[in-house]
């Protein structure tokens, strides 16, 4: 089997494109065709573990879960994740490979393109149709040289590009021409059709526009695709989706605050409390002060702890948590917020710049020492009051001490996490806690609310085949399979 392809790129950040490409391969696999996504290079710090022992961006695991296909590590071959003054993590088929400036990379991206090539054939042999996303802008022609994640790859591989534009954000006829007029002529020959996306109103308001742009590049248009407010219920990859606004919640019994640090990674743990109607998630950015009647603060994870654990203390959070806790408060960290709670985080080896040792919150009586060793892994257990969770780990660093000895879970018989000697200050390593009903439930009651009553992840699957409906409605599904080669 030699499955055809077809590249989504976009003419800038955050047009859609991992939206679209979710869309089309639940879209298609409900057509009866074996989906696989790719994305030769991503950047995020949101990355769900593969069933083959490493790590991808989240809007690939998306994509693969609206194909129904297993995640792997050939997915997204290379994943940058950004960290404090080391540059980015360089993640290479699932594996960490080293950090890089931004500068070093471009020298690095040559060395990565068969790697990148070969992630991209062992996909195209397990499919009927791979879905290809690019990253970024299609006409960053001052990264053209080594571009591995959008021309560069099309050429390479051969694949034809569906570009996409954002209604949204104005301009979008120029946006979409210009990047023609901006691209080397073979590269834009290269770009088949196009996508406006996110409409809000009457499309024919804008069939002229649509035909402006068919005019202008001489490029089939797919279709004016309608702002999909369900989106939001979706697990988000960008970190910008965390600056959105969030109206609060009338009615809501609960209120979870988040502080929101700089390098913060894996948010989408928030994503299952922020679709429960009893609880108000409250994302508590810089130059804000976290509620003091709020139920819980939760420390969500990071990918440079020690970096974000300073940020917490410039920004005073760490005055209102303690304050929160004299007041009786319940603190709650997940990974790196787990490593903050501690007395000392040390740094020997410089993972995450220079070497360093630091003071922690104070508020659990452990320590943890970063290494290179990194845990990658899908578990399951069960909690200290006895509910069984599921989730992953994915974290450098051993965290001891005497709190460890009340464990918050105990997964494949061993110990894991940490509670205060007074029951009110958790840590634990666990990723996609509250995406698991049962715990959810538990924490809602804990916290003072009732039990859930909803069903997470069949939640998304109800999105996701919305979402499909909606690409069948308003694209050219059978235009973009002629398209693709």
């Amino acid at each position: 089997m030699t499955a055809r392809a077809l590249m989504f790129q976009g003419t800038g950040s955050d047009v859609g494109k991992s939206l679209v490409v979710a869309g089309l391969a639940r879209a298609f696999t409900l057509r009866g065709l074996k989906i696989m996504p790719f994305k030769p290079q991503n950047m995020s710090n949101n990355a769900a573990v593969t069933a083959d022992g490493g790590e991808i961006g989240r809007a690939q695991a998306l994509q693969a879960r609206a194909a129904g296909v297993p995640l792997s590590v050939h997915m997204n071959p290379v994943l940058l994740k950004p960290q404090s003054d080391v540059g980015a993590q360089v993640v290479v088929q699932g594996k960490v490979e080293g950090n890089a400036k931004a500068a070093e990379y471009q020298g690095l991206k040559r060395k990565l393109m068969p790697r990148v090539q070969e992630s991209f054939d062992l996909l195209r042999n397990q499919a009927d149709l791979v879905l290809v996303e690019g990253a970024g802008s299609a006409s960053e022609i001052n990264l053209r040289r080594n571009d591995i994640a959008n021309m560069g790859f099309a050429r390479a591989a051969d694949v034809p590009v569906v570009l996409i534009g954002d209604i949204d954000r104005g301009g979008v006829i120029a946006s979409l021409a210009g990047t023609k007029l901006v691209l080397d002529p073979e590269d834009a020959a290269m770009i088949r059709g196009f996508i406006v996306n996110r409409f809000r109103g009457d499309p024919a308001l804008f069939a002229e526009g649509m035909r402006m742009i068919e005019e202008l590049t001489g490029w089939r248009s797919i279709g004016l695709l309608p702002h999909f407010a369900d989106a939001a219920l979706l697990p988000a990859e960008d970190a910008l989706g965390l600056n959105q606004s969030f109206a609060r919640k009338s009615g809501a019994r609960i209120r979870i605050a988040v502080p929101i640090l700089p390098h913060i990674s894996n948010f989408d743990d928030l994503d299952p409390l922020e679709g429960e109607p009893e609880v108000d998630l409250i994302r508590v950015r810089r130059g804000a002060a976290i509620p003091g009647d709020c139920d819980l603060v939760l420390l969500v994870g990071s990918k440079a702890t020690v970096s974000d654990l300073a940020a917490l203390r410039e920004s005073g959070f760490d005055l209102d948590i303690a304050a929160h806790v004299r007041r009786g408060g319940r603190v709650l960290g997940l990974c790196g917020g787990y490593q903050m709670l501690g007395k000392r985080i040390s740094d020997p080896d410089g993972i995450e710049g220079s070497p360093a040792s630091v003071e922690g919150l104070g508020l659990l009586d452990v320590e943890t020492v970063l290494s290179t060793d990194k845990r990658l892994e899908a578990v399951s257990g069960e909690s200290f009051d006895g509910v069984p969770l599921s989730g992953y780990e994915m974290h450098i660093g051993r965290t001891s001490g005497a709190d460890c000895r009340r464990p918050f879970s105990v997964i494949d018989s061993n110990p894991d996490g940490a509670i205060s000697a007074d029951g009110r200050v958790w840590g634990t390593y666990l990723h996609g806690l509250f995406s698991d009903d049962r715990q959810r439930s538990v924490w809602l009651t804990r916290l003072g609310g009732a039990a859930s009553v909803l069903d997470y992840q069949a939640g998304v699957d109800n999105v996701l085949d919305r979402l499909a409906a909606h690409m069948e409605r308003h694209l050219d599904l059978d235009g973009l399979l002629t398209l693709a080669r």
